[in-house]
């Protein structure tokens, strides 16, 4: 009897040896997609986005949750990184910023050819799988950085957007924020203003994913039931189990069922657990319940990795997936579900996106209203009250009559 007891440590030991390798081999044939990582953001921060600065090398980057080699070992075959600025640009230089932080993913697909490949569809997420390449693709986080602009929209998707959130943590004069639901900011749209619905029009016109990470309530289900492709949560957690209003309540949920959308699993721990503390474990509490209530096709990972000051234990870097993926195999996910979580949803919402994106149909072109945008370093031309380019020329006339006159005194 001693003995037997003595060995059951020796057994849990090896079954969980056994989920990871399991895990490993999965990974192995179905890379991880990852929806949110803001990377970009570090090396802006740390380095201006000088890539060529010795400490900014991917392959040895320190103090960050990113680099190379924890890349490979979390067997990240798919990257959404962010494109990311904040709320204070709004009105000011947030379409120059936004500009800058593409670029740096571009430039980091050029360093680094061995390692990314900058694609812009899903088939190019399939060649850089075949590749054993991180497919990298750009999500914009917050509708701020458009300006209110569906040229400036337009734009960015050429430039390789391929989600546009339609808020970060600020209204946008177009979309609400989740701060509209914990009371810190006043609601402006109800959702999503005529603006806004344009908005969400464009972008499944040019084929651009909605992401309503950030939104509040109102804007979620305005999104939701205006979208004709289906919309991901790039990177948000169940409300029903930590009720932060980052996270998606279960009506909404229900809502990602009916349309066949995705809510990529956050893994900050004030959206996990709703403290500073938290656990691989809790994170796979969250990624069963949505699976429970929206479906296994509406699980997806969106670590928020570089994005958050705190992480739960055992998921600390970007190298932390295989034990994630032992975890949900422990919690007898078939191995058609893991690999749902890992690629096949998001493969699947992208080509959806895709199947309804219509270069060929007229723009929406409206603009926003003059009186609904913000900001006094703002021009008007364009619209009404903006002086044409003949007035500006007559006044310019008008003015120099005077100057001349002094000049001949």
């Amino acid at each position: 009897m001693w003995t037997s007891l003595w060995l059951w440590p020796l057994v849990a030991i090896c079954a969980a040896d056994l989920f990871r390798d399991e895990a490993v081999r999965i990974l192995q044939e179905k890379p991880v997609i990852d929806g949110h990582n803001d990377l970009p953001w570090q090396l802006l921060k740390q380095f201006n986005n000088r890539l060529l600065d010795a400490k900014a090398n991917l392959t040895v980057l320190a103090d960050t949750h990113t680099n190379i080699p924890k890349l490979k070992a979390g067997f990240v075959g798919g990257q959404f990184w962010s494109a990311y600025v904040p709320c204070d640009t709004q009105n000011k230089d947030s379409v120059k910023r936004t500009l800058e932080q593409m670029d740096v993913v571009h430039r980091m697909c050029q360093l680094y050819p061995e390692t990314f490949l900058c694609v812009t569809d899903s088939a190019g997420i399939e060649q850089a799988f075949q590749e054993k390449k991180v497919a990298s693709l750009i999500g914009v986080e917050g509708g701020h950085s458009i300006d209110s602009s569906l040229g400036v929209l337009r734009a960015l998707y050429h430039l390789g957007m391929r989600y546009l959130t339609l808020t970060h943590s600020c209204n946008t004069p177009w979309a609400d924020n989740w701060l509209v639901d914990q009371g810190d900011d006043q609601a402006q749209s109800q959702g999503l203003s005529a603006f806004g619905q344009r908005v969400v029009k464009e972008m499944n016109r040019l084929g651009v994913m909605i992401d309503l990470a950030h939104v509040s309530v109102a804007t979620m289900k305005a999104a939701l039931r205006l979208s004709t492709a289906p919309v991901i949560f790039s990177h948000s957690s169940a409300f029903s189990l930590c009720a932060h209003k980052r996270n998606v309540p279960d009506d909404v949920l229900e809502l990602v069922k009916q349309t066949n959308s995705l809510v990529m699993v956050n893994f900050y721990n004030d959206y996990v657990s709703c403290s500073s503390e938290a656990s691989l474990s809790q994170v796979a509490d969250h990624l069963d319940y949505i699976k429970n209530v929206a479906g296994a096709a509406a699980v997806g990972f969106g670590g928020d990795y570089d994005g958050v000051s705190r992480l739960p234990v055992g998921l600390e870097d970007v190298s932390k997936y295989p034990d994630l993926i032992a975890e949900l195999l422990r919690r007898n996910w078939t191995e058609a579900e893991v690999k749902g979580a890992l690629a096949d949803n998001l493969l699947r919402v992208f080509r959806a996106v895709e199947q309804v994106k219509n270069l060929a149909q007229i723009p929406e072109e409206e603009p926003i209203a003059l009186e609904q945008l913000g900001g006094s370093c703002r021009t008007q031309y364009g619209y009404s009250a903006a002086p044409s380019h003949h007035a500006s020329r007559a006044l310019l006339a008008a003015l120099s009559l005077p100057l001349l006159s002094l000049y001949l005194l």
